[in-house]
């Protein structure tokens, strides 16, 4: 039996994997200001059960090293769980995007230090 949800990350993790079952994620760290995302570190996790919870994920991201306040994952595809080198390819195109249209944060799961969802809203002017 799965532990207790209690933000809206863990919500997020246990309904894909209820739906799917094992996937791989492609994780953006970011730094968000009042008027900027700014990607930071990037990597890819596969998802093997619906155990984890956002302190366990938030502990695992910490230890990337880098003063972080959002998060942003997405599918690494529709196949659920996809090979490392396949993988490690989709998350470095993703970057690259990233850096060029950080609107693409609005397409992924976006989540603040607290695990809870984010949404990026389009500035008039």
């Amino acid at each position: 039996m799965s532990a207790a949800c209690e933000t809206d990350f863990d919500d997020w993790i246990t309904a894909g994997f209820a739906a799917t079952g094992p996937f791989t994620l492609l994780i953006v760290l970011l730094r968000i200001t009042e008027h900027t995302v700014e990607p930071l570190r990037a990597a890819h996790l596969h998802v093997m059960g619906d155990e984890t919870r956002w302190p366990e994920m938030a502990a695992l991201l910490d230890k990337a090293g880098v003063a972080w306040s959002g998060a942003v994952f997405y599918r690494a595809g529709r196949e659920g769980l996809v090979e490392d080198a396949l993988a490690r390819q989709r998350l470095a195109a993703l970057t690259r995007r990233l850096h060029e249209d950080r609107s693409l944060v609005g397409e992924g799961e976006f989540f603040n230090r607290d695990g809870l969802r984010l949404r990026i809203e389009a500035r008039d002017g």
